[in-house]
């Protein structure tokens, strides 16, 4: 899983980028198929940063997360919760979509 992080109007320190890596490296576990992570930290709103995670899967296109709060490392926690939520959906949605159980009906006499 490749992973990128870059920043506009921000400086991307060491411990920012450890911090999201580390959160970010979760989200395989719920979610197989995801081949590269993005995460962009955006500081123009003044002095709220807004941070937009892209996930990239295979055979699925992109799921975004975005957040906005007055710390960066906050906003990276949000912002991954709401893409496991994300994740999660479509992992049901695509088992549920696999198996249809069949029923046997009990004969009438």
């Amino acid at each position: 899983m490749l992973f990128t992080i870059s920043g506009k109007h921000i400086e991307i320190t060491d411990a920012i980028r450890a911090h999201a890596k580390e959160k970010v490296e979760k989200l395989p576990r719920f979610f197989n198929q995801i081949s590269h992570i993005e995460v962009l930290l955006d500081a123009s709103q003044g002095s709220m940063p807004v941070v937009e995670i892209i996930a990239r899967a295979e055979h699925f296109g992109d799921i975004i997360a975005k957040d906005t709060g007055p710390d960066a490392y906050t906003c990276i926690d949000m912002a991954v919760h709401k893409l496991e939520r994300q994740l999660k959906k479509i992992k049901e949605k695509q088992r549920d979509n696999k198996f249809v159980p069949q029923v046997e009906l009990p004969k009438a006499e």
